[in-house]
């Protein structure tokens, strides 16, 4: 058991509750994730304005979702897994082909989207010690410097969101629950230290 509460508006501190309210506006509901980083107002803070900014780089709105997706399968969050699932599916009307490649860790139908994951995986993998082939191969595909770094962003707000999710063992909310996840046999087991 948690604990951590997920806090409600009128539960949070009250330096998060707007920004609890600006969830509320955005989703239509606050995010089971947002109630929990609520609890560090600096925090939840931090990860909406990151989520703000990568959604600001070159990369399409499919291409963010790969990466955040990726990131999310590779930490093993199970929220974030269910959460971008969804979002890619339904609000960014991505191919359910690529979104279920991506959470089964197969290779996404799209060469350069496969490259875009792989390259996302090596770098939460590695810690963002990648190798000069890895690079290479990323942009081989299509891809910019720019976009290199860009990635970067998107691993360290799931870096954010994903550990947070498994410190706070954050509740899936409703609307992600046709999407829950759980990790493919390939995936070690997580356990608690």
């Amino acid at each position: 058991m948690s604990q951590f509460k997920i806090h409600s508006i009128q539960t949070a501190p009250a330096i998060a509750q707007p920004l609890l309210e600006g969830s509320l506006k955005k989703y239509g509901f606050i995010p089971n994730l947002h109630g929990g980083m609520a609890k560090a107002p600096a925090a939840l803070k931090t990860y909406i304005e990151l989520t703000a900014l990568f959604d600001q780089t070159s990369l399409s709105p499919t291409e963010r979702q790969v990466v955040l997706l990726a990131a999310s399968v590779e930490n093993h969050c199970t929220y974030c897994v269910a959460a971008h699932s969804t979002i890619a599916k339904q609000m960014i009307k991505a191919d359910p082909a690529i979104v279920d490649a991506i959470r089964n860790l197969q290779p996404l139908p799209d060469t350069k989207l496969d490259a875009l994951a792989s390259f996302t995986r090596n770098v939460v993998k590695n810690r963002g010690v990648v190798c000069g082939q890895t690079l290479d191969k990323f942009i081989a595909a299509g891809y910019t410097l720019e976009q290199v770094l860009e990635v970067v962003l998107g691993v360290t707000l799931k870096t954010l969101s994903n550990y947070t999710n498994h410190i706070i063992d954050t509740p899936l909310d409703t609307a992600f629950q046709a999407e829950a996840w759980e990790e493919p046999s390939q995936c070690a087991s997580k356990q608690c230290a």
